[in-house]
């Protein structure tokens, strides 16, 4: 019996902007206190699950990484209940081992943007110190590495994410400083978005499929180099997001859901309440 709660979300980066696998299919326009999300969120069934879909980019990726609106994803997913974020990042790989094709899950991040919008929920009146030592959810890193490993992919648990401005690719200094910086991976979306998921209490964890070698391996990037690799790695993505849903339970437990007990020092009296109405179902929990 498929249960009426959407606790899990498929967040699809470059080329994934549809999934195919849901079936019984809603579509909602919702809108946020920061605006529009990026497009509509598709609600429907998955291994007996009910699960949101949301393309990052818009349809027909109309939105740069720069332009995504962040917070008005997490905050619609977040409204739905969703409790369980899953990812899909393309990214160019900064080590020899990590070949085209290959799926990361990472462990870690750096985030090396500039000009991204607000990347937190949090400011004046209200103020939270989240803790991100440990980005990703380890308990849904594990699920996807297992899920993935399920469909005989080559895959790779932990390594250090990059996150760069964007929209440009790097050049050959700037890849070769990330290799010495030990950087593992590198991509334009997965922050703020992992850290607002964290305030917002969503366990998150990120498929990242490796497209190309980034330029320090006296290649040049396209994005038609890109898109040739990366319809081969989302016949194994797709796959491998239905085998971690069919694993993700509604005890399965990840730090992530409490994070705000320790991130807070306010009291609730002292919060204005038109500032709690709009950050609604991000607190709800904390100050309910």
């Amino acid at each position: 019996m498929m249960s009426d709660k959407v606790e899990i979300a498929v967040i699809g980066g470059t080329g994934l902007y549809t999934m195919p696998g849901i079936s019984d299919r809603q579509v909602l326009k919702l809108e946020t206190p920061w605006g529009d999300p990026s497009g509509e969120i598709v609600v429907g069934a998955l291994q007996g699950k009910r699960v949101a879909f949301l393309a990052r980019h818009g349809h027909g990726h109309r939105l740069s990484p720069s332009e995504v609106p962040y917070r008005a994803n997490i905050y619609a997913l977040k409204s739905l209940g969703v409790r369980f974020i899953i990812s899909v990042n393309a990214c160019g790989s900064l080590r020899k081992d990590f070949l085209p094709g290959d799926i990361v899950i990472p462990d870690q991040l750096v985030d090396h943007t500039r000009r991204r919008p607000a990347g937190s929920f949090f400011g004046r009146d209200l103020v939270a110190h989240i803790s991100v030592a440990d980005p990703f959810c380890e308990t849904l890193r594990r699920i996807l590495t297992h899920a993935i490993n399920s469909c005989g992919a080559r895959v790779h648990s932990g390594g250090t994410f990059i996150i760069i401005e964007g929209p440009r690719f790097s050049t050959r200094g700037e890849s070769r400083i990330y290799r010495q910086w030990g950087c593992s991976i590198i991509g334009m979306t997965a922050c703020p978005e992992a850290f607002l998921a964290r305030e917002a209490e969503i366990a998150y964890a990120s498929l990242a499929h490796v497209t190309d070698f980034d330029v320090w391996k006296d290649e040049v990037v396209t994005v038609e180099k890109v898109m040739a690799v990366m319809q081969e790695n989302l016949r194994v993505i797709q796959s491998g997001i239905v085998a971690a849903v069919e694993q993700i339970g509604p005890d399965t437990p990840s730090h992530a859901h409490t994070a705000l007990d320790d991130a807070i020092l306010v009291e609730r009296d002292q919060v204005p309440a038109d500032l709690l109405a709009k950050l609604g179902p991000v607190v709800a929990r904390r100050f309910s």
